[in-house]
Parts: structure tokens; sequence; C-alpha cells
């Protein structure tokens, strides 16, 4: 961790702020956008944005309020009938973003996003830039996963590592996840009625990741396990994020003034370049490759380490040199991210070697290391 701590009264310094709705936030149980609270949210924001800040919002909701309009008993279960309410609910809900916001004298940008914006490098680049272009002239963006287009393979799957996700592309300071929970509790309060709000996160151990359960809402994509996703994701990147109920009043102003609300994840020091960002987030993860615990160790010490084929162990996935890999220890948690110098074929060939082998076992090399430094990325 670092020396210097974050404390709850630094977040007022926040400028860029992405704050993420849920669609139990922002409608009723049965679909309804709830107008009273996308009124208050839309004031909330307006009102920061008046005072300087720079927010975006990431909000759920289109499916839910697409099953309400075409009168459908439940939330489709096939992929063609989600996309069907999306493309009916998406256009709803924006429509009634654009109203209640203009009350307040904000003009707001709809932006969809899928995966294939953030697997290359130039489209992630090209969605940075409509950002930084929209914050420039004073517009909040309003983004939601493209549900319409996206294919399985190619969905982010949730708004809530959609939120790290746009952080990460535009650089934010904060992230706030508003949900239908109030934060990180010690165990699940549904079953443990003794259990305790966590008020702070200074690392996400495994104990954590584990203890995460599954979907809370019957109208949303996401649980507990998506939100410390979210919050590795951010958090690995440098940005604060701040998981706490859309159902307490003011909730965004009290976290942005410093209050005790919700759970704070404190964010690493040092804060990624961007290409490292991309690299980590953005690039779609091709393949996995074990490593064994010397490697390990290595990979976690201060500034890291390139990744020999000396210190792997196992190789899954099917890929070439070049694409993004997912590093994992022999407890199969991932410890980092990196682009590969070698295809899979080769590594398997490889794996357990010296460097000065390489050339032997392949005919030539390319690189002694397997992932340099440079192109790793370690996670929390």
């Amino acid at each position: 961790m670092t020396e210097m701590l974050i404390e709850r009264k630094d977040l007022k310094n926040a400028k860029r702020i992405v704050v993420k709705v849920g669609s139990s936030t922002i409608t009723h149980a049965n679909g309804k956008c709830d107008f009273a609270r996308i009124d208050r949210l839309a004031r909330e924001l307006a009102d920061w944005q008046n005072q300087g800040k720079e927010m975006i919002l990431v909000s759920s909701g289109a499916v839910a309020v697409g099953v309400d309009r075409l009168g459908l008993p439940e939330k489709p279960k096939t992929i063609p009938g989600k996309q069907a309410a999306a493309a009916v609910g998406q256009g709803i809900l924006m429509h009634t973003y654009e109203k209640i916001f203009a009350e307040y004298g904000q003009l707001v940008a709809q932006v969809l996003l899928t995966r294939m914006e953030t697997i290359d490098r130039h489209r992630y680049t090209n969605a940075r830039n409509t950002f930084m272009e929209l914050l420039r002239q004073r517009v909040i963006p309003i983004v939601n996963e493209n549900d319409v287009v996206a294919l399985d393979e190619l969905k982010i799957g949730d708004n809530d590592n959609m939120s790290a996700l746009v952080a990460s592309i535009v650089d934010a300071d904060l992230v706030i996840i508003l949900s239908d929970v109030d934060g990180l509790y010690t165990a699940n309060p549904q079953t443990h009625p003794e259990a305790k709000l966590v008020s702070r996160v200074d690392e996400i151990t495994p104990e954590i990741e584990a203890s995460a359960g599954g979907a809370g809402s019957s109208v949303g994509t996401g649980g507990m396990f998506t939100k410390i996703q979210a919050a590795k994701n951010a958090t690995t990147s440098g940005i604060n994020l701040v998981i706490a109920s859309g159902s307490q009043k003011d909730a965004i102003s009290r976290i942005l003034e410093g209050e005790e609300v919700g759970t704070l994840f404190v964010s690493r020091e040092n804060r990624l370049q961007f290409r490292k960002r991309w690299l980590a987030f953005g690039a779609r993860i091709m393949g996995r490759i074990t490593v064994d615990e010397g490697c390990e160790k290595a990979i976690k010490k201060a500034g890291g380490c390139s990744i020999l084929p000396v210190g792997i162990v196992d190789v899954d996935g099917d890929f070439e040199a070049g694409n993004t890999v997912s590093v994992i220890t022999k407890a199969g948690r991932e410890i980092a991210r990196g682009l590969c110098h070698y295809s899979s074929e080769e590594l398997k060939k490889i794996t357990g070697c010296q460097s000065e082998e390489i050339e032997e076992r392949l005919g030539h090399k390319a690189f002694d290391e397997v992932i340099h430094r440079d192109d790793l990325v370690i996670l929390n």
C-alpha cells in the first residue's frame, strides 16, 4: 500500500467523476421509470457540473424500461429478446434524461459502447477523444452498453465494470456506484443480520473476492461480485471508487463532501499510463499463462519484472504473438495481464526452459522474455 493514505475528505478534490446508477436506482420494481429519483439524480449531477466538476453518468435501466413498455411479464431470457427490449427502452430512457436535465439547463449526450470499442487501441483512443470533447463543451455524457448490437463475446456484460472502464478511458478521479446495496458488508446482510458495513477497503483480497455474492436485484445484471471487479479495475488504474445505496438522499453530494457514505475502495498511488490502462481493461484477453511461486513473487515486487519461460508452468487458450493474455497463479488467481511475445503453440514448447534454450526448441528466438515488464500490468 502507499504511504500517502487517501482520506474521505480528499474526495472533495475529485475533478472528473463517473457516477453509475443501477436499474433498481432509477426504476420501480415493475420496470417503470422512477421519475422522482431520476430528477434528484439530474439535479445533483447538474449542480456539481455547475461547480466546475466534470460529471459522467453510466446508466442501466434500458432493458427494464423496454420490458415495461413492451408489456412483457418478465425480463426476456434470450439474447434477441433482451436486445429488442433494450432497443425500445434506451430511447425512452434517454428522452427522459434529456428532458429532466434540460430543466436544470444541462446538456447531455448519449454514448453507447461495446467491448469492440476497447479491444482495438485506436478505437479506445477515439472513444477517449470523444469523451474529452464532450467534457470540454460542458456536456454530461450518459453511457450505456450498446445492447442492441453487442454479441455475447463482445459484451462488457454489466455497467459496474462499464463504469470502471469509462473511468480508465477518461482518466477519472473517482467512480461512484449507486445501487440497491449500502456497500460492502462483512457478510451477506440478507442471510447474516449481524453483518457490518465496511467503510474502507485498502486492498481487495482473495477473501473479499470470494465473499462477493450473485446478482441481488431482479431488474439488473450485477451483484456485489461485479462491483468488486469494478473496484479492482478502478483502483488498479489509480482511481478511487465508492459503492453506496442509490436510495440514500443526496448520496453523491455527501460522498463528494467527505461524509462516510458506503464503502470506499482506495486506489493505488501510481496511475497507469494510458497504454497500460488499455492493456489492462480494454484489450481482449485471448489466453492464460500460469506461473510458479517464484515468478509470482517477482511479479508482485515493486516495479514488477519481465516474465521468462522458466517461470511458466502451463498455457491455456489459442493465441498469437502480440495478443493480450492473463497471468494467473497456481491457485487460479489473476495477478497480471500483458502482451505475449510468443504464440500459444510456441509457448507450450518453451514452457519451463531457460531463455538461452528458446532458439534450440523453436528454431528462432525473437525475445528472451515471454512478456516484457513494459508490456505487463500488475493487478491488485
